[in-house]
């Protein structure tokens, strides 16, 4: 009777916006721009939180017998959590991605972002000044949140000096995020079936993810605490320098440095 055994699949669209097709080509032509000038442009995301410990990790792996892991994922018996804030450069191929161990906050994914530009970007990259950052509509740097724009002026524009802007994938297309699929979803199959027992073997199996198409992988621990319920006062906020575009203002904006304000 044409019976099998299927899995599910994830294909049903949830609500779209009507604005999804124009936000789509607002990208792709910003991208396009910052290319031709030569100015770097990133995506970045928050993977899936794991527990660190022997927990089962889903997907197989070559084995004379099977890995014996705890039978249930308790957070009580994990050593920690682990908290993957990727950032994938579009242009050069390589992926950096920074473990936590406490929260995925605004702070974090600033200070993530920090460490990016002072390790690898800002050489890679010199002697620009302006950055393109491709980012999903919720999370520690969705498009409402104000912290992220305040810990984005303060702690990143008017540090470097860098213009910075902001485009934001719309809402339930976050798999269309250059992240998603060019870096995380290789991670996952790099440590697929495989119990991540430490940190260092979070860390390991990260900096060892490569593609037939170049990829290549930095890996950090970010140790610290970031509590979450954190508000931006207006006052912070009248020291957020930011320009909406006349596209989809609410998805798309650019920061400036505080001395190019004045």
């Amino acid at each position: 009777m044409k019976f099998s055994l299927r899995v599910n699949h994830k294909k049903v669209a949830g609500k779209s916006s009507p604005f999804r097709n124009q936000q789509f080509e607002y990208i792709n032509r910003t991208r396009q721009r910052f290319e031709r000038q030569g100015w770097p442009s990133i995506s970045i995301d928050t993977k899936k939180r794991e527990l660190v410990g022997c927990f089962k990790n889903a997907g197989t792996t070559w084995e004379r017998a099977p890995v014996l892991v705890k039978d249930h994922d308790f957070r009580t018996d994990a050593s920690g959590i682990a908290i993957p804030w990727g950032l994938y450069d579009t242009q050069a191929n390589r992926g950096q991605v920074f473990v936590g161990t406490s929260h995925d906050t605004p702070e974090f994914s600033v200070t993530a972002l920090r460490e990016w530009w002072t390790s690898a970007g800002r050489k890679r990259y010199s002697p620009t000044k302006r950055l393109l950052i491709l980012a999903d509509c919720g999370g520690s740097n969705g498009a409402r949140t104000r912290a992220w724009k305040y810990e984005l002026q303060t702690r990143f524009c008017d540090r470097f000096g860098l213009t910075v802007t902001v485009c934001h994938y719309p809402p339930g297309t976050s798999k269309w995020n250059p992240i998603e699929h060019r870096l995380f979803s290789e991670i996952s199959k790099n440590w697929a079936g495989e119990p991540l027992e430490s940190y260092e073997t979070v860390l390991n199996f990260i900096r060892t993810t490569k593609t037939e198409t170049g990829l290549v992988v930095n890996a950090t621990l970010l140790d610290g605490d970031y509590p979450t319920g954190i508000k931006v006062s207006e006052a912070q906020m009248d020291k957020v320098h930011l320009r909406q575009h006349r596209v989809l203002p609410m998805w798309n904006y650019t920061l400036v440095p505080a001395r190019s304000k004045m």
